[in-house]
């Protein structure tokens, strides 16, 4: 599963619903653009992005996503999760989010939210093992 979601960048995060089927390969490119609909830069940013089964959820319950900057000056970051790691879900309903970071002038750690949401796992019928 490939999607491509382009991300209006605010300054406040953006909302999305997703859904994601257990034991599929995933991945969701995000452009991240300005209000004038430019791409931002980001060139010299890192990202992350974790899921969740809800907010209060222990390190036990949560996945990573790899994460991505593939074209830093287009904005572009993919989100990814192998078959593995969608296997090892529970069917149900998770929240996540993706953050950006960059350090300032005065190297300071800054981190903004661009996305966030709810994500669907959906059960899986054939084992493939």
């Amino acid at each position: 599963m490939f999607e491509l979601l382009s991300i209006e960048w605010k300054k406040m995060a953006e909302y999305e619903r997703f859904a994601i089927d257990q034991g599929s390969d995933i991945a969701i490119e995000l452009e991240l653009v300005d209000a004038n609909d430019n791409s931002k830069n980001l060139t010299n940013y890192s990202a992350a992005a974790q899921m969740k089964r809800n907010f209060n959820s222990d390190s036990s319950e949560t996945t990573s996503f790899t994460v991505a900057i593939t074209e830093p000056t287009d904005g572009l970051v993919t989100l990814s999760l192998t078959n593995a790691q969608t296997s090892a879900l529970k069917v149900g309903n998770y929240v996540y989010d993706v953050e950006i970071s960059f350090q300032d002038s005065s190297a300071n750690t800054v981190i903004e939210r661009v996305l966030e949401g709810k994500i669907r796992v959906n059960p899986n019928v054939t084992d493939t093992e």
